[in-house]
């Protein structure tokens, strides 16, 4: 077994909804000024989008390299803000709430010759919930896609929890290895790092053991340079200046849920889901996206609004500035809430959401 410690740390709504534009006048599809590129600025939640990957110099076929990894935990242990750490720009949605990432997310690196693609997973834990059981199965299901290793996120300052173990126990069940990823280092203190990664390694299924901090960097370009040397010869998967294969439609509808997550806090109904409904490009170059934020219960519509569609706004306002630096250009962005009892049975939403429907 390895310990790999940390270098230096480098449309019109029905009747009884409520739309966004509606909050104020004028409306946010029209509330931008002409430097909006210049000019908007998102709050500071310590979760901005990432620099742009920047495209490697031109690499011979013959010299490439392709790798595929999977990267599983427990719910919160980092796992989206590594992949958006090694990828270079916002894949994955984050927020410091469990089970924000709620299906599998595709991540593409460029490092040096190498093309590293990451299957980034929900956490896995044990699910009681229809979307709980949903959520899990797709992480399984992504821990089997790796075709070229897998990592184990652990937050290190959590340890070696159940779902820790729950994991390893699955891991072992098929025979499968990883690499351990001990997140968050920056947060315990030193004296108990090599103890930790001692009672990791007595877990029996590590390779090697990684010390990071997804958040600054601390680590991560250590693995990288070793997922890299163990990438696969043979031609790259995508083109080199992609960075996911997520669908805008689907980003657009995961970044206005990330800020709901921020937004509600404690409040949250975490029984909700966005969807973009429509698409429209506009002749001046705009354009304009259509979401229903589906919830369970009229109260949780309630607080999704806030008081004077305040809240609504606000999240309208952050979702609206961050789709504008991803496209490069003006966006019209109309939110509606909607009550929808049983939406978290409805097979429909599931495919909305990239996720198996459990029987």
């Amino acid at each position: 077994m390895t310990i790999e410690t940390p270098g230096k740390t480098p449309g019109t709504p029905a009747e009884g909804e409520i739309r966004d534009e509606d909050l104020q006048e004028g409306g946010l599809a029209s509330d931008l000024d002409d430097d909006w590129d210049d000019d908007d600025e998102d709050e500071d939640d310590g979760l901005d989008m990432l620099p742009p990957p920047e495209a490697p110099a031109s690499v011979p076929v013959d010299e490439q390299k392709t790798g595929f990894f999977a990267v599983i935990g427990a719910p919160n242990a980092g796992k989206s803000t590594l992949v958006n750490r090694l990828v270079g720009s916002k894949v994955s949605i984050v927020s410091p709430k469990v089970q924000t990432t709620r299906s599998r997310i595709v991540g593409i690196a460029m490092h040096g010759p190498a093309q590293l693609v990451f299957i980034d997973t929900p956490g896995i834990f044990r699910p009681k919930r229809r979307l709980e059981k949903a959520m899990v199965q797709a992480a399984w299901s992504g821990a089997g896609d790796a075709g070229d290793g897998l990592l184990m996120m652990i937050d290190a300052k959590r340890g070696i929890t159940d779902d820790v173990r729950l994991i390893v126990d699955g891991l072992k069940a098929e025979g499968r290895r990883a690499w351990a990823v001990l997140n968050k280092v920056d947060l315990l203190a030193r004296e108990k790092l090599l103890p930790l990664a001692a009672e990791v390694d007595g877990l029996g299924i590590f390779d090697r053991i990684f010390m990071i901090s997804a958040e600054n960097g601390s680590g991560v370009d250590d693995l990288a340079d070793a997922l890299a040397a163990i990438a696969r010869k043979g031609p790259w998967m995508y083109p080199e200046d992609q960075a996911s294969d997520v669908p805008l439609r689907f980003l657009a509808a995961e970044i206005v849920r990330e800020k709901l997550f921020l937004s509600l806090h404690e409040e949250l109904p975490y029984a909700l889901t966005v969807e973009t409904e429509a698409w429209t490009e506009k002749p001046d170059g705009s354009a304009r996206i259509d979401q229903v934020v589906y919830v369970q219960r009229e109260s949780h519509r309630k607080i999704v609004l806030g008081a004077g569609g305040r809240t609504i706004k606000h999240v309208g306002s952050a979702a609206r500035t961050e789709l504008q630096q991803i496209l490069e250009r003006r966006v019209h962005l109309f939110l509606f809430v909607k009550v929808r009892e049983s939406w978290a049975d409805d097979p429909e939403r599931y495919r909305e959401m990239n996720l198996d429907y459990p029987r």
